[in-house]
């Protein structure tokens, strides 16, 4: 198959760069219409207690959607008096005029929503139940807002929806700024020449136009997570250029042996082209366990990596061929440094060492990436909050006034969703309602408690029933307001205020406290609101995550298999690439979590690992760090099969591919790194954690390791069961 790839475009070179160069236009055109089609969250699951609560509400209470909240401070930090809350609350209500809106409740409706002392009143902008994610309102809000006396800040789940996809644009484009030119220099001095440093540069290119105009197209008819920008771009940066990077140093190689352009073409194909294909089968299969998750977000990363695999590949194997027939022995040409190619001294020292005292050296390496992955196991696990977004934005200001006014929890409090067979005003339902809202009350980590029976401390439970007999008609304006806002006629929902911030462990198991109460009555309780649905999120992807993870191992154990046709290195394989995962993991909760060079990486210490990070660096760095693996022992099998010598094959099969996988390795860090440029955490993290894991892998781990395991395991590593060898497709490197 290979041969026959070769042969087509090097036939017809101009016809094959004509095609993936229309493709590439086309795709320029659907480009621009992707930020506007992607969505933010992704975490929606029906089966979550949170989503049974908000399905409770909208279908017993209101048809409502998401809520805007609009901050107003007092001129130099004055108390909020009552003209104060009242030019306030005369200015939220411009936003009703908004037809996206349903309700604004003011601070005149409610005491809770002035802090006076610190002179912040809030208005609460309730978007109505077909609004959507709420992303079209923002805007329109902050205009109908004005800023006039006063200029409010806004945050909610829709403001900082739309400021993510804002700050996701900006990071792209500042990381996109500083790969592509990182990544050319890196090539030029890699190589020595400007034509060869920039092939790979655009066939990378090539790969992310691609990848995000099939991602625009996707985008019409299925839901996308912004990140998938972010995704594609670095995979289809570092998979282009990596590729591009093997192939052009086999055929520069080839070249050295034939006078022939076309039959080093060919040769590149069959050999690193080989490795190329089963190292896109291992990316691929890590990312496709993203797919086997319930989340949107999760599964929508694993499209986009799919895609950009599938584009890399396929760019490596014909659109780089078809360059390099037309480029021939020109890929030389615009020389800047001096060849250096073939054998690298360095690299044959390291492995000579790594086989003469395979012990000591698998001790060491071992106990390096154990010590660097043992913060790992004091990691805290948890969704962010708005404090991950950059303090420039509004929907992060207006939280951090928010906290720093009415406290942690004030900015996330908890739904107590209650529902009922029955009228939930009836006496047994309100006397069970009563009951309950004291004891939430009770609870050490609870500020307060805000429902149809926390009107007024000062209230009796027979005031209560006396005020809301007849099924409320009785009510005052106040608490007419309160059951509009509030309660349908067989639910209520009360608002738990915590003393502490939703991301918490105490907020967690406040949360877990909450699910424990039994109300009676008749009552059903179901409990909702930003900390219990990162409890729920949290659990539920780290109950999908063995799944994932014995989907990615199995799938690339027979892809390597399959490749080395050996049963010891696969599963030796898949064994270190977990170490040195497990090392990353480490440090990634030293610098995140802890907060170890925050102030050098620009970013506030989150407390805690956030819930996806751990589950995308898996899939995406498997795949990655099984990259060079496939690259190393495919060159290492050659050797094997010319030699049929255990240590002649790891000693020259490591001194001839040593150099060019700590190349590629190098560009796919650079890229990696430019992303820790970005504003949101979750992509800085990625970022980093991408650049140490491959980092880690492709030295200590190829270069001390794998060779000193070899050395020990001897000629099992190449053992197979006769059976088995019989019954596996003949697919390689071939000699």
């Amino acid at each position: 198959m290979l041969r026959a790839t070769a042969n087509f475009t090097t036939n017809r070179p101009r016809l094959v760069i004509l095609a993936w160069f229309c493709l590439a236009a086309i795709g320029v055109t659907q480009i621009p219409t992707l930020p506007g089609l992607l969505l933010p969250g992704g975490f929606e699951n029906v089966r979550l207690e949170s989503e049974q609560a908000y399905r409770i509400v909208r279908e017993e209470i209101a048809a409502s959607g998401p809520v805007i909240v609009a901050v107003f401070r007092g001129p130099d930090g004055s108390r909020a008096d009552a003209a104060f809350i009242a030019q306030v609350s005369a200015q939220a209500r411009r936003a009703a005029a908004v037809p996206e809106v349903q309700r604004v409740l003011t601070p005149d409706f409610s005491a809770r929503q002035v802090a006076a002392e610190r002179g912040v009143a809030t208005a609460l902008i309730v978007l109505s139940g077909d609004a959507g994610a709420g992303l079209d309102a923002v805007e329109k809000v902050r205009a109908a807002l004005g800023t006039d006396p006063l200029t409010p800040v806004i945050t909610g789940g829709p403001v900082a929806y739309a400021d993510i996809i804002a700050v996701s644009e900006s990071d792209l484009r500042r990381a996109e700024i500083i790969s592509v030119p990182l990544a050319l220099i890196a090539l030029a001095l890699v190589f020595g020449t400007l034509v060869a440093a920039a092939t790979p540069v655009v066939v990378g290119g090539v790969c992310v136009v691609g990848a995000l105009a099939l991602l625009a197209i996707i985008a019409r008819s299925a839901d996308l997570s912004v990140f998938v920008l972010n995704l594609a771009t670095m995979l289809g940066l570092g998979l282009g250029t990596d590729y591009s990077l093997f192939l052009v140093s086999r055929f520069r190689e080839e070249l050295l042996r034939t006078t022939d352009v076309r039959e080093a073409i060919v040769n590149t194909v069959e050999t690193a082209g080989s490795a190329i294909l089963f190292s896109g089968l291992a990316v691929f299969a890590g990312l496709c366990g993203l797919l086997t998750f319930e989340f949107m977000m999760l599964r929508s990363l694993g499209v986009a990596g799919a895609i950009v695999v599938i584009l890399a590949v396929g760019a490596a194997l014909t659109l780089l061929p078809a360059i390099l027939m037309l480029v021939g022995r020109r890929i030389d040409a615009l020389r800047i440094a001096p060849t250096r190619e073939g054998e690298q001294t360095a690299w044959i020292r390291l492995t000579r060492w790594a086989v003469t005292r395979p012990l000591v050296a698998i001790a060491l390496v071992v106990s390096l990436l154990t010590v660097l992955g043992l913060p790992f196991l004091r990691a805290r696990i948890s969704l962010p909050d708005a404090s991950v977004l950059p303090s420039s934005v509004p929907s992060r200001q207006a939280y951090d006034v928010v906290t720093a006014a009415f406290g942690p929890g004030a900015a996330a409090p908890i739904l107590v969703v209650v529902s009922s067979d029955n009228a939930i005003l009836a006496p047994p339902a309100l006397d069970a309602l009563y009951d309950l809202s004291r004891a939430i009350r009770a609870d050490p980590a609870v500020a307060h408690v805000d429902s149809i029976v926390d009107l007024d401390s000062r209230l009796t439970r027979e005031q209560y029933h006396l005020m809301y007999r007849a099924n409320g008609v009785h009510a005052d304006p106040y608490a007419r307001a309160a059951l509009d806002a509030t309660t349908g006629a067989r639910a209520t929902m009360l608002t738990v205020t915590p003393t502490c911030s939703a991301a918490s462990p105490e907020c967690e198991a406040l949360v877990d406290r909450l699910r424990a109460f039994a109300p009676g009555g008749g009552l059903r309780m179901s409990i909702g609101g930003a900390p219990a649905g990162s409890v729920d999120i949290s659990r539920q992807l780290y109950a999908d995550f063995p799944r994932a993870v014995a989907v990615v191992l199995a799938a690339t154990f027979l892809i390597l298999l399959v490749l080395l046709r050996s049963l010891i290195l696969p599963i030796k394989a898949v064994l270190m690439n977990c170490l040195s995962l497990f090392a990353s993991y480490g440090a990634l909760v030293v610098l995140f979590q802890e907060g170890v060079g925050s102030g050098i990486l620009g970013f506030t210490p989150l407390g805690y690992v956030e819930a996806t990070l751990p589950i995308i660096l898996f899939c995406l760095l498997f795949g990655l760090s099984m990259d060079y693996e496939v690259f190393l022992l495919s060159r290492i099998r050659e050797e094997w099969l010319s030699t049929r010598s255990n240590v002649a094959s790891v000693e020259r099969g490591i001194a001839r591919s040593g150099r060019v996988i700590t190349n590629a390795a190098l560009i796919v860090v650079l890229v990696s790194l430019s992303f820790a440029s970005a504003e949101i955490i979750l992509v800085k993290a990625v970022g980093i954690g991408a650049a140490l894991a491959i980092a880690l892998d492709a030295t200590v781990v190829r270069g001390v390791l794998v060779p000193a395991t070899m050395r020990l395991i001897g000629e099992w590593n190449w053992w197979l069961p006769g059976w088995l060898d019989r019954r596996l497709p003949e697919i390689g490197p071939r000699v």
